[in-house]
């Protein structure tokens, strides 16, 4: 028989976090719910689809300013999306949830009352138990770029389950992430950190990744990050942010980087980018993304065509060029999406035939290597 009164609005923050690991398409009923569990001096709301879970930690103060004030303890699960819908759309400062004993929940702000039938909470599943044993410490912007440099990568498909996870291996002094569909890859190295080698390694769905992605802030606010056998937990702020992990053996991609280019051209990141954006243009009315590149000696040009609809060439501005001269063919939202993941503004690409994948990377630093398979057209 719970009674609490909360600060709306930061109450629609906590409960918009928890939404993000709840998904309609479950197969247990109770997990579309979320589940309030209001302690002597604090109260915990917890979202999970079996995959995903969240558990958020409500204090009773945030930053000396009362949020929460609980009368009596007791926990209830209450429709996820209703519950939310319900809270954003009251009026007033604070509101008000009362439970009966049959999980009845009178939610009361301003002039408004509505009544939700509730769940008993004994029968939300327990989420799974990681230790805080081993972990690894690093801080929330940090963590965003690696995501954003290597999540768009992951495969969509589920025919190789392994492929659309992000794979994190963990050696005495950095940590190297990958992310590949088999037609790209996005690498990213972390070094500078003193990391358990005992971690080994451990493959991310790239859906998990993507939603801690929309929670964490780009700030210094440190992300604990803790690995078990299937589960990683990922603590930042109030918030404990589980997802399984994916099973299996993530491929050895270390082969495909040879050691010795045949070609090298280095561009200006914003430059390139721009001019890809608009060789594509005809080039997806094909429906392919297919551009062209033709590598000459002294000068690089970019061409496509569309037998609909007409062609298009653009000479680009290159730095040196090193190497023969070679025509390469690519998908042009593969090549932008991996100009974006490089925050630099030179970039060195390094072709190694036309038929073999190429890289581009910063032309200060490994740290970010990404990786592309030609398309076969000539």
């Amino acid at each position: 028989m719970m009674k609490i009164n909360i600060n709306r609005q930061y109450f629609i923050e906590q409960l918009n976090h928890c939404l993000k690991a709840i998904s309609p398409r479950t197969t247990l009923p109770i997990l579309t719910g979320i589940k309030i569990d209001v302690k002597d001096d604090h109260m915990i709301l917890t979202g999970s689809d079996s995959e995903v879970s969240i558990e958020i930690t409500v204090p009773l103060e945030v930053d000396n300013e009362e949020v929460l004030e609980i009368e009596r303890s007791g926990a209830v699960v209450l429709s996820g999306r209703f519950f939310v819908d319900i809270i954003k759309k009251l009026s007033g400062e604070f509101v008000q949830l009362e439970t009966n004993d049959s999980y009845q929940t009178k939610i009361t702000a301003s002039k408004s009352e509505f009544n939700l039938s509730g769940n008993n909470p004994e029968q939300y599943p327990l989420l799974p138990e990681v230790s805080d044993e081993e972990s690894l410490v690093i801080s929330a912007s940090v963590l965003k770029d690696v995501i954003n440099q290597t999540n768009f990568a992951v495969s969509l498909s589920e025919t190789r389950p392994v492929l659309t996870g992000v794979h994190w291996q963990f050696d005495n002094d950095e940590i190297t992430f990958t992310a590949t569909d088999s037609h790209r890859l996005a690498l990213r190295k972390l070094r500078g950190g003193q990391f358990n080698s005992d971690l080994g390694n451990a493959i991310i769905p790239g859906k998990s990744l993507s939603e801690l992605n929309k929670i964490i802030n780009d700030t210094d606010e440190e992300v604990e990050i803790h690995l078990s056998q299937n589960q990683v937990l990922f603590s930042y702020g109030n918030m404990r942010f589980i997802s399984r992990l994916l099973e299996g053996n993530y491929p050895d991609t270390s082969r495909l980087f040879p050691e010795n280019y045949e070609t090298k051209v280095t561009v200006k990141n914003a430059e390139f980018f721009h001019a890809i954006d608009r060789v594509s243009l005809l080039a997806r009315e094909g429906g392919n993304n297919v551009i062209r590149m033709n590598v000459n000696t002294s000068s690089v040009e970019l061409s496509s065509n569309s037998p609909e609809v007409g062609t298009v060439n653009e000479d680009i501005n290159t730095g040196e060029i090193e190497g023969e001269g070679l025509k390469i063919s690519f998908n042009s939202k593969y090549m932008m999406d991996a100009l974006r993941a490089i925050n630099n503004e030179d970039v060195t690409i390094e072709f190694y035939g036309t038929m073999r994948p190429f890289t581009l990377k910063s032309s200060e630093s490994d740290e970010v290597v990404q990786l592309i398979l030609p398309i076969r057209t000539y």
